[in-house]
Protein backbone atom coordinates (compact mmCIF):
# COMPACT_ATOMS: atom_id res chain seq x y z
CA UNK A 1 0.00 0.00 0.00
CA UNK A 2 1.76 3.58 -1.08
CA UNK A 3 1.47 6.14 1.52
CA UNK A 4 -0.45 8.10 -0.46
CA UNK A 5 -3.73 5.62 -0.50
CA UNK A 6 -2.41 4.59 3.51
CA UNK A 7 -3.04 8.17 5.31
CA UNK A 8 -6.47 8.38 2.92
CA UNK A 9 -7.61 5.04 4.76
CA UNK A 10 -6.65 6.11 8.13
CA UNK A 11 -7.50 9.80 7.62
CA UNK A 12 -11.24 7.93 6.26
CA UNK A 13 -11.34 5.73 9.37
CA UNK A 14 -10.58 8.56 12.04
CA UNK A 15 -12.44 10.96 10.39
CA UNK A 16 -15.74 8.91 10.41
CA UNK A 17 -15.09 7.29 13.76
CA UNK A 18 -14.64 10.76 15.24
CA UNK A 19 -17.75 12.41 13.34
CA UNK A 20 -20.51 9.47 14.02
CA UNK A 21 -19.79 9.28 17.55
CA UNK A 22 -22.00 9.86 19.93
CA UNK A 23 -19.40 12.64 21.69
CA UNK A 24 -19.66 14.31 18.51
CA UNK A 25 -22.92 16.19 18.41
CA UNK A 26 -21.11 17.37 22.04
CA UNK A 27 -18.23 18.60 20.48
CA UNK A 28 -20.48 20.69 18.35
CA UNK A 29 -22.31 22.04 21.31
CA UNK A 30 -19.67 22.67 23.57
CA UNK A 31 -18.56 25.87 22.17
CA UNK A 32 -22.41 27.10 21.67
CA UNK A 33 -23.21 26.89 25.27
CA UNK A 34 -20.68 29.56 26.86
CA UNK A 35 -21.52 31.81 23.38
CA UNK A 36 -25.05 31.32 24.86
CA UNK A 37 -24.78 32.17 28.35
CA UNK A 38 -22.62 34.48 27.27
CA UNK A 39 -25.50 36.26 25.47
CA UNK A 40 -27.93 36.09 27.55
CA UNK A 41 -25.76 37.49 30.70
CA UNK A 42 -24.41 40.06 28.69
CA UNK A 43 -28.12 40.70 27.45
CA UNK A 44 -29.05 41.43 31.36
CA UNK A 45 -25.94 43.23 31.96
CA UNK A 46 -26.98 45.43 28.99
CA UNK A 47 -30.16 46.14 30.22
CA UNK A 48 -28.81 46.55 33.93
CA UNK A 49 -25.99 48.98 32.64
CA UNK A 50 -28.86 51.23 30.55
CA UNK A 51 -30.80 51.41 33.81
CA UNK A 52 -28.33 52.15 36.12
CA UNK A 53 -25.28 54.02 33.62
CA UNK A 54 -26.77 57.27 33.63
CA UNK A 55 -27.66 59.09 37.01
CA UNK A 56 -31.42 59.58 37.55
CA UNK A 57 -31.95 63.21 38.75
CA UNK A 58 -35.72 64.17 40.01
CA UNK A 59 -37.03 67.44 39.03
CA UNK A 60 -39.57 69.28 41.02
CA UNK A 61 -40.38 71.77 39.80
CA UNK A 62 -44.15 73.22 37.79
CA UNK A 63 -45.28 71.28 34.97
CA UNK A 64 -44.70 73.71 32.31
CA UNK A 65 -40.92 74.07 33.32
CA UNK A 66 -40.32 70.57 33.57
CA UNK A 67 -42.18 69.91 30.21
CA UNK A 68 -39.71 72.44 28.55
CA UNK A 69 -36.95 70.68 30.51
CA UNK A 70 -37.68 67.24 28.99
CA UNK A 71 -38.04 68.93 25.47
CA UNK A 72 -34.38 70.25 26.22
CA UNK A 73 -33.27 66.40 26.96
CA UNK A 74 -34.91 65.14 24.19
CA UNK A 75 -33.19 67.12 21.61
CA UNK A 76 -29.60 66.36 23.67
CA UNK A 77 -30.49 62.75 23.23
CA UNK A 78 -31.27 62.67 19.79
CA UNK A 79 -27.43 64.29 19.37
CA UNK A 80 -25.84 63.00 21.73
CA UNK A 81 -27.19 59.14 22.11
CA UNK A 82 -29.50 58.23 24.75
CA UNK A 83 -26.98 56.39 26.76
CA UNK A 84 -25.02 59.45 27.47
CA UNK A 85 -27.30 61.84 29.04
CA UNK A 86 -28.73 62.16 32.27
CA UNK A 87 -32.02 60.74 33.03
CA UNK A 88 -34.94 62.99 34.77
CA UNK A 89 -37.81 61.57 36.54
CA UNK A 90 -40.73 64.22 37.65
CA UNK A 91 -42.13 64.82 40.86
CA UNK A 92 -44.57 67.48 41.96
CA UNK A 93 -43.62 70.06 44.63
CA UNK A 94 -45.11 69.13 47.90
CA UNK A 95 -45.26 71.51 51.02
CA UNK A 96 -42.89 70.26 53.14
CA UNK A 97 -40.14 70.73 50.24
CA UNK A 98 -37.22 69.51 52.70
CA UNK A 99 -38.85 65.91 53.49
CA UNK A 100 -39.62 65.82 49.91
CA UNK A 101 -36.21 66.34 48.25
CA UNK A 102 -34.33 63.66 52.11
CA UNK A 103 -37.33 61.04 50.76
CA UNK A 104 -36.25 61.56 47.17
CA UNK A 105 -32.39 60.72 47.98
CA UNK A 106 -33.53 57.74 49.89
CA UNK A 107 -35.25 55.98 46.87
CA UNK A 108 -34.01 53.02 45.37
CA UNK A 109 -36.54 53.06 42.83
CA UNK A 110 -35.42 54.59 40.57
CA UNK A 111 -32.24 54.95 42.18
CA UNK A 112 -31.91 59.03 42.64
CA UNK A 113 -28.84 60.60 42.60
CA UNK A 114 -30.04 64.28 43.23
CA UNK A 115 -32.84 66.68 42.94
CA UNK A 116 -33.13 69.61 40.83
CA UNK A 117 -35.50 71.66 42.91
CA UNK A 118 -36.57 75.75 42.55
CA UNK A 119 -37.87 77.29 38.76
CA UNK A 120 -35.44 78.49 36.20
CA UNK A 121 -34.56 81.34 37.67
CA UNK A 122 -33.20 80.25 41.08
CA UNK A 123 -32.16 76.46 40.34
CA UNK A 124 -30.68 73.99 43.07
CA UNK A 125 -29.04 70.87 42.92
CA UNK A 126 -28.85 69.04 45.68
CA UNK A 127 -27.35 65.43 46.18
CA UNK A 128 -23.87 63.75 45.69
CA UNK A 129 -22.52 65.78 42.70
CA UNK A 130 -19.76 67.68 41.96
CA UNK A 131 -20.23 71.00 40.69
CA UNK A 132 -17.66 70.39 37.92
CA UNK A 133 -19.34 67.34 37.06
CA UNK A 134 -20.77 65.72 33.90
CA UNK A 135 -24.52 66.00 35.34
CA UNK A 136 -24.20 69.05 36.48
CA UNK A 137 -23.01 70.19 33.39
CA UNK A 138 -25.81 68.43 31.41
CA UNK A 139 -28.02 70.14 33.62
CA UNK A 140 -26.89 74.03 32.73
CA UNK A 141 -26.86 73.02 29.55
CA UNK A 142 -30.15 71.98 29.81
CA UNK A 143 -32.00 74.57 31.55
CA UNK A 144 -30.14 77.11 29.27
CA UNK A 145 -31.89 75.25 26.24
CA UNK A 146 -35.18 75.03 28.10
CA UNK A 147 -34.69 78.85 28.36
CA UNK A 148 -33.76 80.13 25.18
CA UNK A 149 -36.20 80.24 22.21
CA UNK A 150 -35.93 77.72 19.90
CA UNK A 151 -35.40 78.57 16.25
CA UNK A 152 -35.30 76.08 13.66
CA UNK A 153 -32.16 75.13 11.95
CA UNK A 154 -30.51 74.98 8.67
CA UNK A 155 -30.47 71.88 6.96
CA UNK A 156 -26.56 70.49 7.11
CA UNK A 157 -25.43 69.28 3.73
CA UNK A 158 -23.40 66.40 4.17
CA UNK A 159 -20.84 65.02 1.77
CA UNK A 160 -19.36 61.84 2.92
CA UNK A 161 -15.41 60.73 1.44
CA UNK A 162 -14.49 57.47 1.83
CA UNK A 163 -12.46 56.69 5.07
CA UNK A 164 -8.93 57.88 5.34
CA UNK A 165 -6.24 56.03 5.39
CA UNK A 166 -5.70 56.69 9.18
CA UNK A 167 -8.59 55.76 9.87
CA UNK A 168 -9.05 52.57 7.68
CA UNK A 169 -5.49 51.56 9.78
CA UNK A 170 -7.13 51.33 12.98
CA UNK A 171 -10.05 49.91 11.94
CA UNK A 172 -8.00 46.90 10.02
CA UNK A 173 -5.75 46.54 13.09
CA UNK A 174 -8.45 45.75 15.65
CA UNK A 175 -9.54 43.10 12.81
CA UNK A 176 -6.07 41.63 12.46
CA UNK A 177 -5.81 41.84 16.58
CA UNK A 178 -9.41 39.96 16.50
CA UNK A 179 -8.56 37.36 13.67
CA UNK A 180 -5.65 36.50 15.67
CA UNK A 181 -7.29 35.56 18.70
CA UNK A 182 -9.80 33.73 16.96
CA UNK A 183 -7.00 31.67 15.03
CA UNK A 184 -5.08 30.94 18.24
CA UNK A 185 -7.56 29.49 20.73
CA UNK A 186 -9.28 27.98 18.45
CA UNK A 187 -6.23 25.74 17.51
CA UNK A 188 -4.97 25.34 20.86
CA UNK A 189 -8.64 24.25 22.16
CA UNK A 190 -8.82 21.88 19.23
CA UNK A 191 -5.04 20.36 18.76
CA UNK A 192 -4.97 18.80 21.96
CA UNK A 193 -7.82 16.33 20.66
CA UNK A 194 -4.70 14.35 18.84
CA UNK A 195 -2.93 14.02 21.90
CA UNK A 196 -5.50 11.77 23.81
CA UNK A 197 -6.50 10.21 20.92
CA UNK A 198 -2.78 8.35 20.42
CA UNK A 199 -3.17 8.18 24.09
CA UNK A 200 -6.39 5.80 24.03
CA UNK A 201 -4.58 4.23 20.62
CA UNK A 202 -1.15 3.42 22.51
CA UNK A 203 -3.32 2.23 25.52
CA UNK A 204 -5.19 -0.01 23.79
CA UNK A 205 -2.31 -1.34 21.61
CA UNK A 206 -4.10 -0.47 18.04
CA UNK A 207 -1.56 1.99 16.82
CA UNK A 208 0.78 -0.92 17.27
CA UNK A 209 -1.10 -2.86 14.47
CA UNK A 210 -1.68 0.31 12.49
CA UNK A 211 2.07 0.96 12.69
CA UNK A 212 2.72 -2.94 11.00
CA UNK A 213 0.33 -2.25 8.65
CA UNK A 214 1.04 1.15 6.99
CA UNK A 215 4.04 3.49 6.92
CA UNK A 216 4.45 5.49 10.11
CA UNK A 217 4.32 8.80 8.32
CA UNK A 218 1.14 7.89 6.46
CA UNK A 219 -0.37 7.18 9.74
CA UNK A 220 0.65 10.38 10.99
CA UNK A 221 -0.20 12.26 8.22
CA UNK A 222 -4.09 10.17 8.20
CA UNK A 223 -4.74 10.94 11.32
CA UNK A 224 -3.74 14.69 11.19
CA UNK A 225 -6.62 15.90 8.50
CA UNK A 226 -8.55 13.56 9.76
CA UNK A 227 -8.95 15.45 13.11
CA UNK A 228 -8.15 18.74 11.30
CA UNK A 229 -11.39 17.89 8.42
CA UNK A 230 -13.79 16.98 11.95
CA UNK A 231 -12.43 20.53 13.00
CA UNK A 232 -13.14 22.04 9.94
CA UNK A 233 -16.79 20.90 10.06
CA UNK A 234 -16.94 22.42 13.60
CA UNK A 235 -16.30 25.40 12.54
CA UNK A 236 -18.39 25.17 9.39
CA UNK A 237 -21.02 24.92 12.07
CA UNK A 238 -19.95 27.32 14.28
CA UNK A 239 -19.17 29.98 11.80
CA UNK A 240 -22.86 29.66 10.64
CA UNK A 241 -23.84 30.53 13.89
CA UNK A 242 -21.53 33.52 14.78
CA UNK A 243 -22.48 35.50 11.66
CA UNK A 244 -26.09 34.33 11.53
CA UNK A 245 -26.08 35.50 15.55
CA UNK A 246 -23.35 39.16 14.49
CA UNK A 247 -25.98 39.88 11.43
CA UNK A 248 -29.15 39.40 14.02
CA UNK A 249 -27.38 41.75 16.80
CA UNK A 250 -26.07 44.24 14.26
CA UNK A 251 -29.90 44.42 12.89
CA UNK A 252 -28.72 43.59 9.03
CA UNK A 253 -26.15 46.88 9.24
CA UNK A 254 -22.75 44.48 8.57
CA UNK A 255 -21.32 47.18 6.37
CA UNK A 256 -19.88 48.84 9.42
CA UNK A 257 -17.31 46.03 10.50
CA UNK A 258 -13.96 47.24 8.61
CA UNK A 259 -13.37 45.59 5.44
CA UNK A 260 -9.72 44.05 5.55
CA UNK A 261 -7.50 44.97 2.96
CA UNK A 262 -7.50 42.07 0.79
CA UNK A 263 -11.85 41.84 1.41
CA UNK A 264 -14.27 39.88 3.03
CA UNK A 265 -14.06 36.85 0.99
CA UNK A 266 -10.14 36.47 0.61
CA UNK A 267 -10.03 37.36 4.31
CA UNK A 268 -12.42 34.03 5.24
CA UNK A 269 -10.64 31.78 2.70
CA UNK A 270 -6.93 32.96 3.90
CA UNK A 271 -8.63 32.55 7.65
CA UNK A 272 -9.99 29.07 6.77
CA UNK A 273 -6.42 27.76 5.10
CA UNK A 274 -4.08 30.00 8.11
CA UNK A 275 -6.10 27.65 10.80
CA UNK A 276 -5.86 24.57 8.93
CA UNK A 277 -2.03 25.29 8.64
CA UNK A 278 -1.25 26.27 12.28
CA UNK A 279 -3.48 23.22 13.32
CA UNK A 280 -1.46 21.13 10.78
CA UNK A 281 1.98 22.92 12.32
CA UNK A 282 0.89 22.39 16.11
CA UNK A 283 -0.92 18.60 15.54
CA UNK A 284 1.99 17.79 13.99
CA UNK A 285 4.29 18.59 17.49
CA UNK A 286 1.48 17.43 19.58
CA UNK A 287 1.38 13.83 17.46
CA UNK A 288 5.23 14.33 18.12
CA UNK A 289 4.83 14.40 22.02
CA UNK A 290 2.33 11.96 22.10
CA UNK A 291 4.26 9.39 20.22
CA UNK A 292 6.78 9.84 23.08
CA UNK A 293 4.34 9.43 25.98
CA UNK A 294 3.06 6.15 27.25
CA UNK A 295 0.51 7.80 29.75
CA UNK A 296 -2.11 10.60 29.91
CA UNK A 297 0.04 12.06 32.79
CA UNK A 298 2.93 11.72 30.49
CA UNK A 299 1.44 13.88 28.21
CA UNK A 300 0.62 16.61 30.60
CA UNK A 301 4.27 16.66 31.22
CA UNK A 302 5.18 17.02 28.12
CA UNK A 303 2.27 19.73 26.53
CA UNK A 304 2.40 22.07 28.81
CA UNK A 305 5.93 23.59 28.29
CA UNK A 306 4.57 23.48 24.49
CA UNK A 307 1.03 25.00 25.53
CA UNK A 308 3.04 27.86 27.28
CA UNK A 309 5.73 28.29 24.45
CA UNK A 310 2.59 28.79 21.55
CA UNK A 311 1.76 31.61 24.30
CA UNK A 312 5.01 33.48 23.81
CA UNK A 313 4.35 32.50 19.91
CA UNK A 314 0.73 34.39 19.99
CA UNK A 315 3.23 37.04 21.88
CA UNK A 316 5.35 37.13 19.25
CA UNK A 317 2.83 37.23 16.68
CA UNK A 318 0.96 40.35 18.34
CA UNK A 319 3.75 42.14 17.31
CA UNK A 320 2.93 42.26 13.83
CA UNK A 321 -0.08 44.23 14.63
CA UNK A 322 -0.34 47.84 13.48
CA UNK A 323 3.13 47.29 11.84
CA UNK A 324 3.29 44.20 9.53
CA UNK A 325 6.56 45.45 7.31
CA UNK A 326 8.64 45.85 10.96
CA UNK A 327 11.90 43.66 11.07
CA UNK A 328 9.70 41.99 14.19
CA UNK A 329 6.97 41.11 11.79
CA UNK A 330 9.01 39.73 9.11
CA UNK A 331 11.16 37.60 11.91
CA UNK A 332 7.82 36.19 13.25
CA UNK A 333 6.41 35.84 9.52
CA UNK A 334 9.26 33.68 8.88
CA UNK A 335 9.16 31.42 12.03
CA UNK A 336 6.84 29.14 10.89
CA UNK A 337 4.90 28.41 14.31
CA UNK A 338 3.90 32.08 14.49
CA UNK A 339 3.90 32.61 10.89
CA UNK A 340 -0.10 31.57 10.09
CA UNK A 341 -1.06 34.06 13.08
CA UNK A 342 1.32 36.50 11.26
CA UNK A 343 -0.01 36.25 7.89
CA UNK A 344 -3.56 36.19 9.03
CA UNK A 345 -2.98 39.55 10.60
CA UNK A 346 -1.02 40.62 7.54
CA UNK A 347 -4.24 39.91 5.24
CA UNK A 348 -6.57 42.03 7.81
CA UNK A 349 -3.78 45.19 7.40
CA UNK A 350 -2.18 44.89 3.37
CA UNK A 351 -3.84 44.33 0.14
CA UNK A 352 -2.07 41.78 -2.22
CA UNK A 353 -1.45 37.68 -2.36
CA UNK A 354 1.64 37.24 -3.63
CA UNK A 355 2.94 36.87 0.00
CA UNK A 356 0.61 34.65 1.48
CA UNK A 357 1.19 32.19 -1.46
CA UNK A 358 5.02 32.04 -0.39
CA UNK A 359 3.98 31.92 3.22
CA UNK A 360 1.66 28.69 2.46
CA UNK A 361 4.67 27.11 0.87
CA UNK A 362 6.80 27.67 3.99
CA UNK A 363 4.10 26.15 5.88
CA UNK A 364 3.38 23.33 4.25
CA UNK A 365 7.24 22.46 4.05
CA UNK A 366 7.42 22.84 7.89
CA UNK A 367 4.27 20.34 8.22
CA UNK A 368 6.21 17.76 6.47
CA UNK A 369 9.39 18.40 8.62
CA UNK A 370 7.64 17.69 11.84
CA UNK A 371 5.61 15.23 10.51
CA UNK A 372 8.77 13.16 9.43
CA UNK A 373 10.52 13.81 13.05
CA UNK A 374 7.74 12.75 15.19
CA UNK A 375 7.07 9.89 12.73
CA UNK A 376 10.78 9.18 13.18
CA UNK A 377 10.89 9.04 16.90
CA UNK A 378 7.50 6.91 16.79
CA UNK A 379 9.10 4.57 14.28
CA UNK A 380 12.13 4.24 16.60
CA UNK A 381 10.15 3.60 19.41
CA UNK A 382 7.12 1.06 18.18
CA UNK A 383 10.24 -1.18 16.76
CA UNK A 384 12.13 -0.98 20.23
CA UNK A 385 8.99 -1.95 22.41
CA UNK A 386 7.73 -4.54 19.80
CA UNK A 387 8.93 -7.36 17.88
CA UNK A 388 11.61 -6.20 15.57
CA UNK A 389 13.38 -7.75 12.97
CA UNK A 390 16.66 -7.22 10.75
CA UNK A 391 19.56 -4.67 12.72
CA UNK A 392 16.92 -3.93 15.49
CA UNK A 393 16.65 -7.82 16.65
CA UNK A 394 18.21 -8.09 19.80
CA UNK A 395 20.99 -10.69 19.96
CA UNK A 396 20.00 -13.84 21.95
CA UNK A 397 22.18 -13.97 25.40
CA UNK A 398 24.95 -15.93 24.50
Amino acid sequence: MNRTKAAFVIARRDFTATVLSKTFFFFLLGPLFPLLLGGVFGGIGARVASQTAQPVVAVVMNPQEYSALAQARVRLADAAGEGSVVRLAYYAPEPDADAQVKRLLRSRNPPIQAVLTGWFGDPKLIGDVRPDSSTERQLQLLLRSSLVPEFPSPELDVVRTPPAAGSMAKDRAVTAQLGQMFLFFLTILLAGMLLSQMIEEKSNKIIEVIAAAVPIDAMFLGKLFAMLAACLLGLLVWGSVGVATVAFLSGGHLDKIPVPAVGWPAFFSLAVIYFSMNYLLLGALFLSIGAQASTAREVQILSMPVTFAQVLIFGLAAIAVGAPNSTGALAAAVFPLSSPLVMLARAAELPGLGAHVLALAWQALWVGLILAFGAHLFRRRILQSGPAGGFWRRRPAA
